[in-house]
């Protein structure tokens, strides 16, 4: 029996590198959300978190140098799937560490598996859209978003029903096998040019160029904005703006909403603004919401910020993913790989401000990430508005 009753092959391949995007988004978010209560059962300080999520971090940098190795070896798509079952296991882990070390070591492991399937499933998302020439890497994107949405909801309903993390995790982990199952039968086979493969075996991996650099910038400080929301903006409503127990998720849910609708949206403003005009205007769009958020105080306002970023970095990441892609795939992989420090390891930089001075100041560095993402996007150079 055929898991896609879906007859056309952009649509059947597109649903299940979905799927995957979802699963990223959703496991990410999922244990995010709980970082309060991990920090309570750990008994953590700020600075610990911090470094809990600077593991990550380490891991992700750790992943770069065995992600071409593993693509080469195995394929986007068997990787893809592998790491994805991967992560299921270590938001098991995570949630049965007995102290702070074991839980350390679970993070890296984690940085590990989020750098080898980031790489995996935009190689995937890439391949779909050179393949059947149509423009779809944002919509791919608001399944990440999507997927970090239904963790946000799923944490705030398990928050309620019971404090137990096992139980949350273990409701997660089924969501995550599920959509492992769903993505399997879609996922393409690899086909790389065969000049690109005369090219890589002659000469290797060479110097990025300038450009390279900067859309390595824009995607770095744009991951790190997008991921301080999902590790930090619970704790910042809680502790800071004196949210409830179940209201604190709500920050997550916000950004990861407004995301998922400026995503769906986000290809068709590429088409009519340019990815250059798109990336600008959002990552100010973001700076602005969030310092107004922080100046202002409350939780009222503070959920009005959080959507100011999730809608003005909705199209930042799939911009720069479209154009590192066109700039041949090794431009592609860094550009991933700095994606994936920026996520996991921007937000322990968050931490360790916080836990120095306030974690106001700490999401200060938040808004002036996107300022520089802002900037960085002025020396990128962008495919030109058609028409």
């Amino acid at each position: 029996m055929c898991v896609f009753p879906v007859r056309d092959p952009f649509q059947r391949s597109r649903l299940a590198i979905a799927a995957l995007f979802c699963s990223l988004g959703f496991q990410y978010a999922t244990w995010a959300a709980r970082i309060p209560a991990i920090k309570a059962d750990l008994g953590l300080t700020a600075a610990e978190v911090g470094v809990l999520l600077m593991a990550a971090g380490i891991g992700a940098v750790a992943s770069f140098p065995l992600v071409p190795v593993l693509m080469r070896r195995l394929g986007s798509a068997r990787l893809a799937l592998l790491s994805a079952l991967g992560l299921t296991l270590l938001l098991l882990a995570l949630a049965f560490a007995p102290d702070y070390p074991v839980a350390l070591l679970v993070m890296v492991a984690d940085g590990v598996g989020v750098g080898c399937l980031n790489v995996a499933m935009n190689a995937q998302g890439t391949a779909l859209e050179t393949r059947y020439a149509r423009n779809t890497m944002a919509r791919l994107h608001a399944t990440f978003s999507a997927g970090s949405l239904l963790a946000a909801l799923l944490a705030s309903g398990m928050n309620a029903a019971t404090s137990s993390v096992a139980a949350h995790f273990g409701v997660a982990a089924v969501v995550l096998v599920s959509l492992a199952a769903l993505a399997r039968p879609g996922l393409l086979q690899d086909e790389a040019p065969a000049q690109e493969k005369r090219s890589t075996s002659r000469a290797g991996w060479s110097l990025p160029s300038r450009v390279t650099l900067w859309m390595c910038c824009a995607m770095a400080f744009g991951t790190v904005t997008e991921g301080a929301m999902n590790d930090w903006s619970a704790l910042y409503l809680r502790e800071v703006a004196k949210a409830s127990a179940e209201l604190a998720p709500m920050g997550i849910a916000v950004v990861s909403g407004m995301m998922v609708l400026a995503r769906v949206f986000a290809d068709g403003w590429r088409s009519r603004w340019g990815d250059g005009r798109v990336v600008l205007v959002g990552s100010a769009l973001a700076a602005a919401g969030l310092a107004f958020a922080l100046l202002s105080g409350g939780v009222a306002a503070a959920l009005l910020g959080f959507a100011c970023v999730g809608l003005g970095c909705a199209a930042v990441t799939p911009c720069v993913y479209v154009a590192a892609a066109k700039q041949g795939s090794q431009a592609l992989a860094l550009v991933a790989a700095m994606g994936t420090t920026g996520l996991l390891a921007g937000p322990p930089v968050i931490g360790f401000v916080a836990s120095s001075s306030s974690l106001v100041w700490g999401l200060a560095v938040v808004a002036a990430a996107a300022v520089v993402v802002s900037l960085s996007s002025t020396r990128i150079q962008w495919t030109p508005v058609s028409g």
